[in-house]
């Protein structure tokens, strides 16, 4: 099993303690762009074509539940 594999498995065990770093691994290896917030935010989104952007705040040092569930499901874990 890699490590990406093991990530997956973590994040869908126990999506409560996800980082921002992680959850960025896991949608970059997917295919997803990464856009930087401009103008202070702290929204990152991304996109993939054919597929609703996805939009995350960095937060530290876990990313809210409900933002890690979207991701799971828009990935079909």
């Amino acid at each position: 099993m890699s490590k990406l594999e093991k990530l997956l498995q973590r994040i869908k065990n126990n999506p409560k303690t996800v980082r921002f770093e992680e959850l960025d691994k896991i949608l970059l290896n997917a295919g997803y762009e990464k856009s930087q917030p401009r103008g202070g935010s702290s929204h990152y989104t991304y996109r993939k074509p054919n597929n609703d952007p996805i939009t995350i705040p960095y937060h530290k040092p876990y990313i809210n539940e409900i933002y890690v569930q979207a991701v799971i499901r828009a990935l079909n874990l």
